[in-house]
């Protein structure tokens, strides 16, 4: 009788990334002899630690890849700040993918994580079967990408975790409603002892968002990108999203034959797949 195999819950693992040196982490759920293989990407200053809730759920029938993309989480910072950006991160999951051997998987990115996504599913070998995007798009008004500069710019420091997580429901409401257990969870993976030795701080390089706040961006338009996909797609959006339009959505859907969507109420950018009604979602659909 083959001896059942546990199951990894939140086991971390790493790869430095060929050509840049760089490390990096993710966390990993699910039995590791599967070969269904689920990867989730995370936002601009998020983590792999958002995905914990959805990952749990899925891991009965998935291998889950959660990238911590360089700078975040407990993968390494970068030493040439220019090179934060989607091309790496892209070349980044594919390094992961190539290590792992992994040919074909299905994956869920949130903001970024879902750009990300979209690059990886128009190339040539592209690797995705079916794709969940959360509240991002080919457009993307450059109003509501300075507006996430203006609040992250700040750089915050907390005296302590309870002041980070009065921060985290402040500044993450967009998130939808959420209990007391998700915003421990923001502070238990979302901060670090400051470098001063005083206090917390927010746990990616700052560096990150002071590249993105000096680049002033204006309106993001890569529909050729989203015309060269032709995979099954998800399109999540919260309700209040400045970031991804209904009209977007809607253009996304006629110009792609294989496209559903759903809105979440109460929330805006982006829903925290944190909770039942959204996790069931993607798990029905997938």
């Amino acid at each position: 009788m083959k001896q059942l195999i546990e199951p990894r819950t939140g086991e971390v693992r790493s790869q430095t990334i060929p050509g840049h040196s760089h490390m990096v982490r993710w966390t990993e759920w699910g039995n590791p002899e599967n070969p269904k293989i689920l990867l989730c990407a995370h936002g601009l200053s998020r983590n792999a630690r958002d995905f914990d809730y959805l990952a749990r759920a899925m891991a009965p029938r998935y291998r889950v890849i959660c990238p911590d993309y360089p700078g975040r989480g407990q993968s390494e910072w970068l030493a040439n700040a220019g090179y934060y950006n989607n091309e790496q991160y892209l070349r980044d999951t594919l390094a992961i993918l190539d290590s792992l051997q992994f040919k074909q998987l299905d994956w869920v990115g949130t903001s970024m994580g879902g750009l990300i996504g979209m690059a990886a599913a128009s190339l040539a070998d592209n690797p995705i079967n079916k794709m969940v995007i959360n509240d991002v798009g080919p457009f993307i008004p450059g109003a509501a990408l300075n507006l996430i500069g203006d609040y992250l710019g700040i750089h915050p420091v907390f005296s302590d975790q309870g002041e980070a997580i009065d921060y985290f429901k402040t500044v993450y409401a967009s998130f939808g409603a959420l209990e007391h257990q998700h915003y421990e969870h923001f502070v238990a993976h979302g901060i670090r002892p400051a470098d001063s030795g005083t206090g917390y701080v927010l746990n990616y390089d700052p560096a990150i968002i002071d590249e993105f706040v000096a680049a002033k961006l204006g309106d993001i338009d890569i529909w050729h990108i989203w015309d060269s996909i032709t995979i099954p797609l998800l399109i999540l959006r919260g309700k209040n999203s400045s970031l991804l339009l209904p009209q977007t959505v809607e253009q996304m859907k006629h110009r792609h034959g294989n496209a559903e969507s759903i809105e979440f109420d109460d929330c805006a950018h982006a829903p925290s797949l944190m909770v039942d009604e959204q996790i069931q979602a993607i798990d029905s659909w997938l």
